[in-house]
């Protein structure tokens, strides 16, 4: 299977302090079609304007990452932790057997931008954690660069989930393969800027989803900033 979701396909909600785009069913959004992809369950693409955010609410048996691509985002939860990242920063939230979080764009005139990216948990009921790791430029340059996985490898972030989180950035001749391991699907969520996945154009919002392909392959970018996802 080689599928791609265009961004003009997400569902959308605009609420003036709040422009949400979609990649699967979320809230008011109800698409049969995209509910999740394996343990994917939510990409949401989210503007916040300035002063502006999301006020204390629940969540529980979900691992919640939240990646800044622009601006600042910062939050508070019940478990005592409190920061604001930055682009580079990816924060993981474990929320578990429940915890509660706000977050908010602290600039009064700079607009948040980030994806909020929910993957579903291998185990239920764990203790609720925290965690953020910083990820400089230079090592996503012409590179996918692990970002989040089961054990925490090479410093990524640790996820209670059978997936692994890379990113990348690419512009002109930069190039990057991906061996798929045997039995695994491939979601790659172009963050921004444009990029050729196995020889198909995407840009910023698009999305290709692979099943049963041996190889991935990231080229021809322009401006680009990717999310690979390699899941059960």
């Amino acid at each position: 299977m080689f599928e791609i979701r265009r961004a003009n396909d997400r569902g959308h909600a605009n609420h003036g302090w709040l422009d949400s785009y979609h990649s699967f069913s979320f809230a008011g959004y109800d698409d049969p079609k995209h509910v999740h992809f394996g343990a994917l369950r939510v990409i949401n693409e989210d503007r916040v304007a300035g002063g502006q955010g999301f006020g204390a609410h629940g969540h529980r048996d979900m691992e919640i990452i939240s990646y800044v691509l622009e601006g600042g985002l910062s939050h508070k939860d019940s478990m005592g932790n409190g920061s604001t990242i930055h682009p580079g920063d990816v924060q993981r939230m474990s929320a578990g057997t429940g915890v509660r979080h706000s977050e908010f764009n602290g600039s009064a005139t700079e607009t948040a931008h980030f994806l909020q990216i929910w993957i579903i948990p291998d185990t239920m009921g764990n203790a609720p954690d925290y965690e953020e790791k910083h990820f400089d430029d230079a090592e996503k340059r012409g590179q996918l660069r692990v970002i989040a996985s089961p054990n925490g490898r090479d410093g990524a972030v640790k996820l209670g989930a059978d997936a692994e989180l890379y990113a990348g950035l690419f512009d002109g001749e930069e190039r990057a393969e991906f061996d798929v391991p045997a039995g695994r699907r491939v979601y790659v969520h172009v963050a921004r800027g444009a990029i050729s996945v196995n020889g198909e154009a995407l840009v910023a919002g698009d999305a290709a989803k692979l099943e049963g392909v041996s190889k991935v392959t990231l080229d021809q970018g322009a401006g680009a900033e990717v999310i690979l996802f390699d899941l059960a």
